[in-house]
């Protein structure tokens, strides 16, 4: 029996291989993305059945229609895996652009929220479905210019703990996959286009994978119906926990 999946952020880093490790089991995926191009390049690389949309999360009304409009043969769909997301600067909460806040909020909270609620209803006619989410270390671990980034997983994380509270009587399972230092576009997009910066993050040191990532999602999605993988917490080899900060002088 074919199942489909739906991928939010299919055009980069872990969603494009999220796509293509579903793909890889001959599932059918629904990818989603603000780049057409890059959606375009994608589904060219799939080998089952695939259905792209130029979608931005943050548009309540456009995800609503999205979903309304799924071509009959990609429904149900049995996997959402909502990937969109991102990471804008670094600077202090004294400093930091509000607008900056606001997109963070946008995506990585209320887009993740409209993708899930328009989704559930079909799961739960259909009896079946999976919602992962993919949420971050930063959601339970703080640092320093993490904010308003850190708060919107920390967001994700909750929210995956209550859909599964919510939906465990209708045989709705929920993941949250919580990756650590990775190797995406994530940090260009952080220091906004600037690659320096951006490379600077992972010099000398060997990140976790895109693909490290789409394996942990795939694993979680397909495990026996009596299993429900509430979270997985995901570091590179070469990142742990520092010390404490303690700031001496203060009075």
């Amino acid at each position: 029996m074919t199942k489909t999946a739906f991928i939010t952020g299919a055009t980069s880093g872990f969603g494009r291989a999220t796509a293509k490790r579903f793909d890889a089991e001959g599932w059918q995926t629904v990818i989603s993305g603000r780049r057409g191009e890059r959606l375009d390049a994608l589904k060219a690389e799939l080998t089952n059945p695939s259905h792209s949309i130029v979608l931005d999360v943050r548009d309540r009304d456009a995800v609503a229609a999205a979903v309304d409009g799924l071509p009959e043969a990609f429904t149900p769909i049995d996997v959402l895996v909502n990937n969109a997301g991102l990471a804008v600067g670094l600077e202090g909460a004294d400093e930091v652009s509000l607008d900056d806040w606001d997109l963070m909020v946008d995506t990585n909270i209320k887009g993740l929220m409209y993708c899930t609620r328009a989704l559930l209803p079909q799961m739960v006619a259909n009896g079946y479905g999976h919602v992962v989410n993919i949420g971050s270390i930063a959601g339970s671990w703080p640092y320093p210019g993490g904010n308003v980034y850190g708060a919107t997983k920390a967001f994700v994380r909750q929210f995956s703990l209550n859909l599964r509270a919510d939906l465990v009587g209708k045989n709705i399972h929920v993941t949250d996959i919580e990756p650590g230092l990775a190797e995406t576009e994530f940090s260009e997009v952080r220091f906004k286009g600037d690659k320096d910066k951006a490379s600077a993050v992972y010099d000398d040191v060997d990140p976790i994978k895109p693909e490290d990532v789409a394996d942990a999602v795939f694993w979680a999605a397909t495990r026996p119906r009596n299993i429900n993988v509430n979270r997985i917490e995901i570091m590179a080899g070469a990142q742990a926990f520092s010390p404490f900060n303690i700031v001496r002088g203060l009075k």
